[in-house]
């Protein structure tokens, strides 16, 4: 299958590591530049880079966070400046939410913590899709695949103001699909199972990765490049007339 992506200029937002690295490796496999961001790790974002063929002018890592507005300003740009624009836009940077202490309540979290968790996790993804989706509409095509989590379907104790953040993606999605689908844009939402990621199996003890393995009719659980795969066919030519979706990857869960 020819993805069409020789060429295309794709951003990835939260690229360095986990999933996004995954992805970012997906979209250059195929012949297209990234831009992979990093919050934090610049060695790490720089040595993806320069795996992916930044020293051809391929591919490059950029500064992106989510709590830091103008950095989601300056990122869009620096990769216009260096090849004209995004083609394609995979959001999939994060702000993780707090873990409660044990014994307390969605009520006594404070309000000025969900107000920011929230802000962070919205206001910087969808003031990003602005910023791509504005040359993609004057070129007659482009692709925004967005991030979510199956936190959002499924639901998990302790995730409200997470699940609130992962849920409104499905709902702009789907909105903003109206927007843009007559332009050439088309608008997805990718929502990943549990995925063994680095963080995951090093932070998620093996007895719970084993009882969500076992309850997944594939009897495994999704690895990056899974996730990965199907950010690639959406955010491709491939997907020829896909839009306003939430796609599940999970196993079947």
């Amino acid at each position: 299958m020819d993805m069409g992506l020789e060429g295309r200029r794709v951003l990835v937002t939260g690229g360095s590591s986990g999933i996004g690295a995954a992805v970012a490796r997906a979209y250059a496999a195929e012949g297209a530049r990234v831009a992979l961001t990093y919050r934090e790790d610049r060695d790490a974002g720089e040595r993806l880079a320069r795996e992916l063929g930044s020293g051809q002018g391929r591919a490059m890592a950029v500064r992106y966070s989510l709590g830091e507005p103008g950095t989601v300003e300056s990122a869009v740009a620096e990769v216009g400046e260096a090849w004209g624009g995004v083609d394609v836009l995979v959001a999939n940077a994060v702000r993780w939410a707090p873990r409660r202490a044990p014994g307390d309540h969605f009520e006594d979290v404070a309000p000025n913590e969900w107000t920011a968790f929230l802000g962070d996790n919205l206001a910087p993804t969808l003031r990003t899709v602005q910023l791509a989706v504005a040359g993609m509409r004057e070129r007659s095509w482009g692709r925004v695949v967005l991030m979510s989590s199956h936190v959002a379907l499924d639901g998990h104790r302790g995730q409200e103001f997470y699940g609130a953040a992962k849920s409104a993606l499905h709902g702009f999605a789907r909105n903003l699909a109206w927007d843009v689908g007559p332009h050439g844009v088309l608008v997805n939402v990718v929502c990943p199972g549990l995925t063994t990621t680095e963080r995951v199996r090093h932070g998620l003890p093996p007895e719970i990765r084993e009882r969500e393995r076992a309850n997944t009719p594939t009897s495994r659980l999704s690895s990056p490049q899974d996730i990965a795969a199907m950010a690639l066919f959406l955010g491709s030519a491939a997907n020829g007339n896909t839009t306003g979706q939430v796609v599940t990857v999970a196993g079947g869960r």
